[in-house]
């Protein structure tokens, strides 16, 4: 679906689907992408069949399409017009969310071969669907791809596929073998032997199973997996045997390629499998066709097609029946049959392929004139709805696509597992432009971790010094430089261009463990910042490109020079994935310095730059709106306050109060009346604050923008000095980043009734001994909200996390899962319940020492507007002789072998009274729209939107 927001094109995530359909299927239908490109000319209703209108024997509605653009247009133009620019006609703007429609399917396409290793520009892009010919020639041009293959089938692909699909058999058999040694050397052949032995065992079965279903063995081929990792690791690779029998040399390149790294590490046999494959009939082939088809026919039409380069052309339309093998055609035509149509667009020539029975096609790039670069050309420093929708993607895909290469090259379960950390790209003021939705925790925190350096390197100590090309930056401290808790290592990389930093690119990831006084360096009982671990203010971990690992190792082992004056001190007991997740760190930022420079070369920098300011501009303006009509829904005075609280377990309150202005739509988040720094680790750094408001209004904004510093423009925070969400240097904060962001992020809900308590913490489980260290964070329930109800056992708002998979958690660490189950019962009732918590029960193998780190195990979770509250949870120690003891909220024990821990987590507030009727009745509405934009607006788009279908799917 299209439509325009506050000046950005937006396009979906919404879909008119079949039934209304678009415009143009004559069922009061909406707007989409099929009606832009029959506008354009794209689509011809001529040659399309007539089931379309009530009835369905009509054909496509051009003059509906074009009424609907027509009206778009008008609401467009009088935005445009009062920021003082020219009107657009109908055809740019159909085109517009053409362009934007495209840059939405690059991005995925960008993140999911990079994630694999692969660069799509060196591969073919195979298009397949009805509407696919449409865009295949713009989405290839925009990824830098110069062929494009569409199968002759491509419109029914799927169907042709489920028909002449291969029919599969598998036995697999588990295996713990060390098939090569550390240091690069060949396969054991005894063990090599073994494992033949075991694959040929297998056949038999996969054989007796394919037979069974009617093939004979002339028509079954086997294959021989080895599901192959490095020890010490939990990524492991399935290998096909290759044609040389070499599995440690097809491994290590498949891991080379995907993960950008191989390891010196013992080579481990997980599994052996063997595939076997009963092969269908394939398409019959046909004679190549003549050497020279001959001159083309005649096109069947000429239409009036919309390009975005050379704007209306007119476009030979060609019958795909009446070309033969070894035609070509150059751009601008149209080559259309019953189930497709393809659009071949100047600068690009189709071919019709030969050999097949039915032929299929073919294109290629002629010429470097492609539209991407044509939109690049015309793009200037002004803002345009199309090209603020262009770099709204093409952000978000740099931190995304850092995301993955931070993904692929880390070694620890916390960063390439439970997907612990953040990748962002930063203004040269160190202002937010792009997150990828990685964790909320991190979001306003990283900015000011940037701001921090920023001015650390131009009027701080490090003037002097400066920043240089090549330089790479290490920080975590929470109080002095922007940091969350000490386990978040934050790498920073200033991006120059021309001798002067343009931008910023962050990653920020959880180390397993920095040191402290427990293992996994969240220790329950801290009192100073000094006993969670290394503390760094700024530290340049590459300097002019140089990797400084004396340095980082000098960082993160200080803490264990103060054994002797603090017991159970430590430096850190896992320094080797500390420094290869750190260089993965730095990996990450490189590649998205490298996709800023391509950005720049592609626009210019002054383009690139400006439309960063349109974005957070535009982000500004949804918040202000958000703020005015949050205002006026609540009947507030044109400066009016609202009010919330809540507690902490140990009775510290959570106070704010949200002053709104409506007359610029600003506001005020006053935290005075929040309790004291306390004598833990609950101490929350202001940054933690900005991530939990910045975190709160962008899923409080209805509409689809990019989550950056605008967000937080509007608003003013006030936070008293030495108070629980801004204490002091020295006091400790490892649970104010994992416990009190929650807390935080449900007040600032409830104020603006937006949703009822969530679980309210991340239930932080950490184990470990001097040479080992475990942490993962835990599920629980959702709090519910107006017309949905809370999921259960989710992680929620300010993490955003896996869990360790249990085959995984056991393999590396002397446990066992006893548990890992939904905790019925334990959401909030109201008129939207509650999610349930979860109950995990983990035992030890051997002794260990275990840390919780949690809250709501005394304050229940709030309910709004008359809903319950949830369940609060508990923790319980269960020793092998059948002594049940409560540990509390905050513990660490010895567990001896056969001790296992039972942890309960809370449930989510319910939202509502069932017994209001007018309630039940404005819900009902809620549900079907019949409030109009206003009552259903909190429920049409945005994060809470996503959030409330993500709720409702099973």
């Amino acid at each position: 679906m299209c439509r325009p927001e506050n000046g950005l094109f937006v396009v979906g995530p919404e879909s008119a689907a079949a039934h209304p359909g678009p415009v143009c299927y004559k069922k009061v239908g909406h707007l989409a992408i099929t009606d832009a490109n029959l506008t354009l000319g794209r689509v011809l209703p001529d040659f399309f069949p007539k089931i379309f209108g009530p009835h369905e024997n009509e054909p496509l509605d051009v003059d509906g399409a074009m009424a609907a653009f027509q009206a778009l247009a008008n609401e467009v133009n009088a935005y445009e017009a009062e920021l003082g620019r020219p009107a657009k006609s109908i055809d740019e703007i159909a085109m517009g969310f053409i362009t934007v429609a495209n840059e939405s399917m690059c991005r995925p396409i960008r993140a999911l071969t990079q994630m694999k290793g692969y660069d799509a520009a060196a591969h073919v892009l195979a298009s397949f669907g009805g509407a696919g010919g449409q865009h295949a020639c713009a989405i290839a041009a925009a990824l830098g791809m110069r062929t494009i293959f569409i199968h002759r089938f491509a419109g029914i692909l799927s169907a042709v596929g489920i028909h002449l699909a291969d029919i599969v058999a598998e036995a697999q058999e588990p295996c713990a073998a060390v098939l090569a040694p550390a240091g690069g050397g060949p396969a054991d052949a005894g063990v090599m032997s073994a494992l033949e032995a075991t694959l040929a065992r297998l056949e038999a079965p996969v054989a007796a199973q394919l037979k069974d279903s009617g093939f004979d063995a002339s028509s079954i081929t086997m294959q021989h997996f080895l599901n192959l990792r490095y020890q010490g690791t939990d990524v492991a690779v399935m290998t096909a045997r290759p044609d040389d029998g070499d599995y440690v040399g097809a491994f290590t390149a498949a891991y080379a390629r995907e993960f950008g790294f191989t390891l010196d590490r013992s080579l481990l046999v997980d599994d052996v499998r063997v595939r076997g494959v009963g092969r269908s009939r394939p398409l019959a082939q046909a004679e190549g066709g003549a050497p020279d088809p001959g001159p083309l026919p005649p096109p069947v039409y000429v239409a009036s097609v919309y390009f975005l380069q050379g704007g209306r052309q007119r476009t030979p339309v060609y019958s795909l029946t009446s070309l033969l093998p070894r035609h070509k055609l150059l751009g601008p035509a149209l080559l259309i049959d019953d189930i497709s149509t393809i659009l071949v667009e100047p600068g690009w020539a189709a071919h019709m392929t030969a050999g097949e029975k039915l032929m299929s096609v073919r294109m290629d790039r002629v010429t470097d004139d492609a539209p991407q670069s044509q939109l690049a050309m015309r793009a200037t420093t002004a803002l345009d709805p199309v090209q603020l929708a262009i770099f709204s993607h093409r952000f978000m895909g740099i931190a995304e696509q850092m995301g993955r290469t931070l993904q692929r090259t880390s070694i620890s379960v916390n960063v390439k597992e439970r997907l612990d950390f953040s990748c962002a790209l930063f203004g040269p003021d160190g202002s937010l432009v792009a997150n990828a939705p990685h964790l909320p925790v991190h979001l306003g925190a990283m900015s000011e971790a940037v701001n921090f350096q920023v001015r650390y390197y131009t009027s701080g100590p490090g003037s002097g010094e400066g920043l240089h090309e090549g330089d790479v930056l290490m920080s975590n401290h929470p109080q002095l430089a922007g940091g969350s808790h000490l386990p978040d290592i934050t790498v920073i990389t200033p991006v120059f261009e021309s001798g002067h930093i343009v931008f910023f690119v962050a990653s920020r990831g959880h180390h397993a463990d920095i040191g402290g006084i427990s293992p996994g360096s969240m220790p329950p009982h801290s009192k100073l910042l000094i006993e969670e671990g290394a503390a760094v203010v700024s530290f340049k971990i590459v300097d002019r490109g140089v990797f400084q690992e004396a340095g980082v190792v000098r960082l993160l082992t200080a803490p264990g020079e103060l054994a002797a004056t603090i017991p159970g001190m430590s430096g850190t007991r896992n320094l080797e994935d500390n420094l290869s997740d750190l260089r993965a760190q730095v990996a990450a930022n490189t590649r998205g310095i490298q996709l800023v420079g391509a950005l720049i070369n592609e626009y210019s920098l002054p383009v690139v730059q400006a439309y960063m300011g349109h974005i957070q501009a535009n982000a500004e303006a949804a918040v202000r709106e958000m703020l005015r009509e949050f205002s006026l829904q609540q009947g507030l005075p044109e400066v009016g306050t609202v009010t919330a609280e809540d507690m902490m377990d140990d009775g510290s309150p959570i106070r704010l109060a949200v002053t709104i202005d409506r007359t610029d739509g600003s506001a005020i988040f006053d935290f005075t009346g929040t309790g004291p720094e306390v004598y833990g680790n609950c101490n929350a750094p202001p940054a933690v604050a900005y991530s939990a408001i910045i975190y709160s209004l962008r899923c409080m904004v209805t509409r689809d923008i990019p989550l950056n510093q605008g967000c937080l423009a509007p608003v003013t925070v006030k936070i008293p000095p030495n108070c629980l969400l801004n204490p002091s240097p020295e006091a400790a904060v490892v649970g104010g980043n994992v416990l009190t962001s929650q807390r935080v992020t449900d007040v600032v809900l409830k104020a603006f009734q937006a949703a009822a308590a969530s679980q309210g913490c991340m239930n932080n489980l950490t184990f470990g001994d001097e040479g080992m260290g475990y942490y993962e964070t835990i599920a629980g329930g959702a709090g519910a909200g107006p017309g949905w109800h809370g999921r259960s056992g989710v992680h929620t708002h300010m993490t955003n996390t896996r869990i360790t998979d249990p085959e995984i958690l056991e393999r590396r660490y002397p446990v066992v899962l006893r548990c890992f189950k939904l905790r019925p019962g334990t959401g909030g009732t109201g008129l939207w319940h509650g999610g349930d918590g979860v109950v995990r029960e983990i035992e030890t193998l051997r002794p260990i020492d275990v840390g919780i780190l949690s809250e709501r195990r005394s304050m229940q979770p709030f309910g709004l507007q008359g809903g319950g509250p949830g369940t609060s949870g508990i923790n319980l120690l269960r020793r092998a002789d059948g002594r049940v003891v409560n540990i509390g909220s905050k513990a660490t024990a010895k567990l001896g072998a056969g001790d296992y821990l039972q942890i309960s987590t809370p449930g989510g507030g319910g939202f509502g009274d069932p017994h209001d009727a007018d309630a039940v009745d404005d819900s009902r509405k809620r549900r079907k729209g019949e409030d109009g934009p206003a009552a259903g607006a909190g429920l049409t788009g945005g994060s809470v939107a996503e959030y409330k279908r993500r709720q409702e799917q099973v």
